[in-house]
């Protein structure tokens, strides 16, 4: 079986008036990276967020490698979230240890290679990192697991223009190429060159799943030109 990610009939409601996922059904293969591209408020993170069993669904269902999105999926599932979750306080070495102990699949020497690739010294506190060197190190810590699917909510949100070449960069070369990368992002067309296809979202519903092939030669045109053809106002 190819299929990684099946979504039935998906729907999230906080409210009558507020639906941020709308019945959506998809079917995600593995060994490809995938772009989830909507405007604010398509519903990317609820969708993301209910991946990764942080939210649970009105409606429908989610199964991952089979399985409903639960504690067994969790372990196959490395999650980059929009936010640092990595206290301050803490050395890079001592996150290293919470996630040799919490993932199994997790490779320490993976990490410490990507570390020291940057001169990054993982005796150091994250509070004494930049912005940047933030993201990096939580970039480096989701792709030295060995996943089946790995989430990246706005991986290069905020960053130089050289953080964005590193952090693409190390999500091609570390991921588990049997796997799939789902990338939440705004930032179309510095990330197009890596996807292999598109799902757009817009008000909670999908509009497009395809190949990003697809795209440039039935529309002539790039997956950055083509969305904002689709959303333009």
């Amino acid at each position: 079986m190819n299929e990684l990610l099946e979504i039935t009939e998906l729907t999230k409601s906080y409210d009558e008036k507020h639906v941020a996922v709308n019945n959506i059904s998809l079917k995600l293969p593995k060994g490809k990276i995938i772009g989830l591209l909507g405007p604010n408020g398509s519903g990317k993170t609820t969708l993301i967020k209910m991946l990764n069993g942080l939210l649970v669904p009105t409606r429908g269902s989610i199964k991952i490698n089979g399985q409903p999105v639960g504690v067994e999926t969790k372990a196959h599932v490395a999650y980059l979230p929009d936010r640092t979750y990595l206290t301050g306080g803490q050395s890079i070495n001592r996150i290293l240890n919470y996630f040799s102990d919490f993932y199994e699949d997790f490779s320490r020497e993976k990490a410490l290679e990507m570390l020291k690739s940057l001169d990054i010294d993982p005796a150091c506190r994250m509070r004494t990192l930049s912005k940047g060197t933030k993201e990096k190190v939580q970039l480096i810590l989701v792709m030295s697991r060995n996943a089946d699917l790995y989430v990246l909510d706005e991986p290069i949100a905020g960053v130089d223009p050289a953080a964005r070449d590193y952090i693409l960069r190390t999500i091609i070369n570390n991921y588990n190429p049997a796997a799939t990368i789902l990338i939440s992002t705004h930032l179309i067309g510095d990330i197009e060159k890596v996807l292999d296809e598109v799902i757009f979202l817009r008000n909670g519903q999908l509009i497009l799943y395809t190949s990003v092939d697809n795209i440039r030669e039935q529309q002539g045109k790039s997956v950055d030109a083509y969305f904002r053809e689709v959303f333009a106002c």
